[in-house]
């Protein structure tokens, strides 16, 4: 897995490391490595570095030191280097004197936008910004809040208007770094260095980072544990369940599907569809969508009723049942069974609207499956900017693993384990989707895993099945069917080395 810390934490860690540091050298390790992605940046882009024009916008304290340092690397490396200085009495002194050593170009001065400051060739920061090959974001770092400053953001809008790459150094400014929030104009970076450690806006707000590269400087053994996990392929292969020579169908797990109704058949058929796609084991369905769910899925075991459907060892409820006396007995009749279960859509709400539902869901190991509007209904309050917060405050009221659907999603556990799933695209924001997902959901409850982990892995293949139902960049629009189709070949992909 990948660990992510708060911006408190890493500071904290720096600290440490800084006291056992001479003066300036955690700066220039970090820089290098801003300077050495730069370079690539422009070779991917330009085919050189020699001769090309980088800006950097450089604010106050030990970003725009880094920017500073790193200018002072590609300028050494024969490229044409500017530096617009965003608050000029308060830039890092070292790095600006080192820059000037190299003969790198500065521009200052304290009016707002385009005009600011201008070159003895009569070039604008502005002029700057658009004409470059490459912009080097070194405007706020971990401990900037908000979003840009009007000169700061009318110089990024400047160079994302010209097409002009921009590197940020440790993280895209003005987005939050440990919400990923955005509250106005903020970078959108090609891509993203970082320091020491990831932080939780790298996996919150991917589209705003770009793809990040984290540079060494010792500060491992100083962190604590993660604030935040994302989970990579390997850790989804090694718990997703492969049958052994000694297996059979019920050795694997049999999950059971309450879902659907004659409203909504549909999410009968693509809840069991994802659990039959998701093991080798059993599936059975009880519901009024029986006769839909075996002509679609014969290998299913299907009955009208969850008291007819067999034994299970885990159960998916909610997708389509609706939330009339229907649904509600449906519901009632999963949670009696005792058994670990996915609670979605109209479960969900039911659960919200009855105390006496809800107290019988706090005695299970279950997983919540909510998007923002059902997260409202079920815990009474906003998702607000802070999603990994209001996840693992839910989880912890509900005594449940909470998973928060979106863009990125977030899935928190009662002891306070988060991670985050960046989606990639956002083709999988379709109707049935979270049908699919929440069968596959109860089909690793089913085969034993940990409610967080069954989340986590099931989020993480279900992304991936979206990308490749919408294939290669840009993609196109996907409904859930072939969302469910590319199951198989998620699975494949992330158990392929």
């Amino acid at each position: 897995m990948l660990g992510m810390w708060g911006a408190d934490r890493i500071r904290a860690a720096e600290d440490v490391l800084l006291a056992r540091t001479p003066e300036g050298a955690l700066m220039r390790r970090a820089a290098h490595g801003v300077g050495r992605y730069a370079a690539d940046l422009l070779r991917e882009h330009t085919g050189g570095v020699a001769g090309r024009r980088v800006t950097l916008l450089v604010g106050a304290g030990n970003n725009g030191g880094d920017a500073l340092w790193a200018g002072y690397e590609l300028r050494r490396g024969g490229a044409r280097v500017t530096a617009v200085l965003l608050a000029p009495d308060r830039a890092h002194p070292a790095g600006l004197a080192a820059f000037r050593r190299v003969r790198g170009r500065v521009l200052t001065g304290d009016s707002a936008g385009a005009g600011i400051g201008r070159a003895p060739d009569g070039d604008t920061a502005g002029d700057a910004v658009a004409g470059a090959h490459l912009v080097i974001d070194g405007i706020v770092g971990i401990s900037g809040r908000g979003a840009l400053r009007p000169a700061a953001a009318e110089l990024v809008a400047r160079a994302e208007a010209a097409g002009v790459p921009i590197l940020a150094v440790d993280l895209p400014s003005g987005v939050d770094p440990d919400t990923g929030a955005v509250d106005g104009p903020a970078v959108t970076a090609t891509a993203t260095v970082t320091f020491g450690g990831r932080k939780p806006v790298h996996a919150l707000a991917p589209h705003h980072c770009g793809p990040v590269r984290l540079v060494d400087i010792g500060l491992a053994p100083h962190l604590p544990d993660p604030d935040l996990y994302q989970l990579e392929a390997a850790d989804v292969a090694a718990r997703w369940p492969v049958p052994g020579p000694a297996d059979d169908k019920y050795t694997q797990g049999v999950v059971g599907i309450a879902a659907g109704s004659a409203v909504y058949p549909g999410a009968a058929v693509l809840a069991t569809g994802a659990a039959v796609a998701a093991t080798s084991g059993m599936v059975r369905f009880a519901g009024g969508a029986a006769d839909q769910v075996r002509s679609r899925w014969p290998e299913v075991v299907a009955a009208g009723s969850v008291a007819d459907t067999g034994r299970v060892q885990a159960w998916t409820v909610g997708p389509g049942i609706g939330t009339g006396g229907t649904g509600r007995d449906v519901l009632a009749s999963v949670l009696d069974a005792g058994l670990p279960c996915c609670l979605d859509a109209d479960a969900i709400t039911l659960i919200g609207a009855d105390p006496n539902l809800a107290d019988a869901a706090y005695e299970l190991p279950a997983v919540y499956t909510p998007h923002d509007r059902e997260f409202a209904r079920l815990t009474g309050a906003e998702v607000g900017p802070d999603r990994v917060g209001a996840a693992r405050a839910a989880a912890a009221k509900l005594r449940a693993t909470v998973l928060l659907k979106g863009n990125v999603t977030v899935v928190a556990a009662p002891d306070g384990r988060a991670l985050a799933n960046p989606a990639g695209s956002s083709w999988a924001a379709t109707a049935g989707s979270g049908d699919v997902l929440s069968g596959l959901i109860g089909a690793l409850l089913a085969a034993g895993l940990d409610p967080w982990w069954a989340a986590g892995c099931a989020a993480f293949v279900h992304a991936r099945a979206a990308q490749i139902a919408a294939g290669p960049p840009p993609g196109i629009p996907i409904g859930a069917s072939a969302l469910l189709a590319a199951i198989p070949e998620a699975i494949r992909q992330t158990r392929t080395p």
